[in-house]
């Protein structure tokens, strides 16, 4: 999943990033508004976490002009009023979360949020005799456990959701990675490599050669 976190304060929008990259997500961050704004224009967000007191473009802003697209908002304030509750979801957020927040409350809601997406996604993905839980970041074969990284996991959440549709090693490193990603690296190689291994025979996730990986039928 691919996340951006527009969050003014530093120290709170690198602990949000970096916890929620343990959780597998893919985060960019921006300290203001425009740059949320700039960075939501390049790249396609899954969802966008978004504080509301922001300098520059304020965030009630940003989320009039995100609002509709593809990106569910999740916003964050220090006011949790019922008042502030409904103003900012009628401004177009999807879900409000008031500060302080645990974060698995956060992980909760981002990953509901990714679920609203079309077609709908169910919480527990399964592909053949491939069964993945993202939310407890749990993968199954045939009613075994396998030991995958998070980044594996990622790979592979990506690949189920894409339900047979071929996958380009550009779209794995943009909802995998980050914005920092070398463009020119052979990580997605690497990563699909060794989760093609650990998946076991027979072969799950076939090379379109010139054009990325799919996942086939088990």
């Amino acid at each position: 999943m691919r996340l951006l976190v527009v969050e003014d304060r530093h120290v709170m929008a690198d602990s949000i990033a970096r916890s929620l990259r343990r959780e597998g997500m893919a985060v960019d961050v921006a300290y203001n508004g425009r740059d949320g704004l700039d960075l939501a224009t390049v790249n396609d967000y899954e969802v966008v976490v978004l504080d509301r007191d922001l300098p520059g473009v304020h965030g009630d802003e940003v989320c009039r002009q995100l609002a509709g697209g593809q990106a569910r908002i999740l916003m964050l304030t220090a006011s949790g009023t019922v008042d502030n509750r409904v103003e900012g979801l009628t401004m177009g957020a999807d879900d409000y979360l008031p500060k302080p927040f645990a974060l698995a409350e956060l992980v909760a809601r981002i990953r509901a949020l990714g679920r609203r997406a079309t077609p709908a996604l169910p919480p527990v993905l399964a592909a053949g005799d491939l069964t993945l839980d993202p939310a407890r970041r749990l993968a199954e074969r045939a009613g075994q456990p396998l030991a995958l990284t998070t980044k594996e996991l990622a790979v592979l959440e990506v690949l189920m959701t894409a339900a047979g549709r071929v996958v380009s090693a550009e779209e794995l490193l943009e909802r995998v990675w980050d914005a920092h990603a070398d463009p020119f690296t052979n990580t997605v190689r690497v990563t699909v490599t060794n989760l093609r291994r650990k998946l076991g025979d027979p072969p799950v996730i076939a090379t379109v050669i010139g054009a990325g990986y799919r996942l086939e039928d088990t």
